[in-house]
C-alpha cells in the first residue's frame, strides 16, 4: 500500500488532493480525494448534491488555518 500522506489526483473528480485519501464505498479498493469520499458517504444517506455542495463548504471553511 502506497503511503498516505500524499499528493495524487481523484480518479473520481480528477481534483489533486494532498495528505490522507479516503476509500471508495463503490468498491473498496479506489482511494479518493477527501470530498469525494465525503460525498459518497452522504449519497449513501440520500442526501441531494445541493446539500452535499453546502456540507462540504461548512467542512473546508473549518479547515482553513
Amino acid at each position: 500500500m502506497k503511503e498516505p500522506n500524499r499528493t495524487a489526483v481523484c480518479p473520481r473528480c480528477g481534483q489533486t488532493y494532498h495528505g490522507a485519501p479516503a476509500l471508495s464505498r463503490l468498491d473498496n479498493e479506489t482511494l479518493i480525494c477527501p470530498d469525494c469520499g465525503t460525498r459518497e458517504a452522504l449519497e449513501s444517506l440520500g442526501v441531494d448534491v445541493k446539500e452535499q455542495d453546502k456540507i462540504l463548504a461548512a467542512i473546508l471553511r473549518y479547515q482553513q488555518p
